[in-house]
């Protein structure tokens, strides 16, 4: 593995959810496969289990860990190619990273998306500078479409909590929120579920589709319940809308998930990923409920990013 930024990055799926799986039985099994390697992790927004997660799985391996807050602790950084930086910007981007490919083996970085420009956005303006100017091996921890190491992480516990010789019925299912949230994570759920033996069905109001880029054929319903009907498992999230593109458009059915509409599934399991409105996007009852398994998907956020720096540092030392 070269680089990570999407589902597309890595060759086998199923091998590396087993990878991860065993590394989560012994998760200081390579503890000698870092020494004298720095993965430098760039947060360009706020995190909790990203950061968290990813500076265990480094440690696990013995890499050594530089954490940058680059938007409160580094200069401010200008993005736009050609600027003239006479302004509030004191730093380009392309030198910011030029530094870093000194300083790292690995660059891993977390963007969010502006949810201005829907073409920024789309092109990914800054991750895709990132896979520019560096020299070594970038890895997203999230950027404006894709959240893969959350994603793979959500493999994993569906793989863990799979019924088997059951083809599972996964439902993707939009959930209310106060403000425009970006498609990162549903996005990315998307794609990699179609990576995956499932039957995927996405649900979401009228107005709410996904990017059918990442979509592709999956079955959208706007019908909340049926959608849910003999599902498996449930992932809760809020996005707003794509194609106008940021934009909040009313809703008038109540799309939170509740213990109520868990009665008409096979029992299902509920995922997030995390932070969670409660009693915005689902109820106390079920996010503190037998059915929740939230907390097993944030603890195998540890070994979906281990296994992918694991694999990372496989390629450098194969140099």
């Amino acid at each position: 593995m070269k680089k990570f930024i999407s589902v597309s990055d890595v060759k086998n799926l199923q091998e590396i959810i087993k990878k991860a799986l065993q590394i989560k039985e012994n998760p200081l099994s390579e503890t000698e496969k870092g020494k004298g390697k720095t993965i430098g992790l760039v947060f360009l927004n706020s995190s909790l289990r990203t950061r968290l997660s990813s500076q265990i799985a480094a440690q696990n391996l013995g890499l050594n860990v530089l954490t940058l807050n680059a938007a409160q602790e580094a200069w401010n950084l200008e993005f736009s190619d050609g600027a003239v930086m006479n302004g509030d910007t004191v730093e380009h981007i392309k030198d910011a990273i030029e530094v870093l490919n000194q300083y790292c083996d690995i660059i891993a970085v977390r963007c969010f998306a502006g949810m201005k420009s829907k073409e920024d956005d789309v092109n990914e303006s800054i991750l895709s500078q990132f896979e520019q100017y560096a020299k070594v091996p970038v890895i997203s921890l999230e950027s404006a479409t894709r959240h893969p190491l959350q994603t793979l992480a959500d493999c994993i516990t569906i793989t863990e909590n799979w019924k088997e010789n059951h083809k599972p019925k996964v439902v993707l299912t939009w959930a209310p929120h106060i403000k425009p949230i970006a498609h990162a994570v549903g996005n990315s759920f998307a794609e990699w579920m179609q990576e995956m033996n499932v039957d995927l069905v996405i649900a979401n109001p009228e107005g709410y589709d996904l990017d059918k880029n990442f979509t592709k054929d999956v079955k959208v319903v706007h019908n909340q319940d049926e959608a849910l009907k003999d599902a498996d498992f449930i992932y809760v999230k809020n996005w707003s809308s794509f194609d106008d593109y940021a934009a909040m458009p009313e809703v008038k059915e109540n799309w939170m998930l509740t213990n109520e509409k868990l009665a008409n599934t096979n029992q299902a399991k509920v995922m997030h990923c995390l932070p969670v409105r409660r009693n915005v996007e689902l109820s106390d009852e079920v996010m503190d409920g037998e059915n929740s398994i939230i907390y097993q998907q944030a603890k195998n956020r540890i070994f979906s990013a281990q296994a992918v720096f694991s694999e990372i540092l496989d390629e450098i030392n194969s140099k």
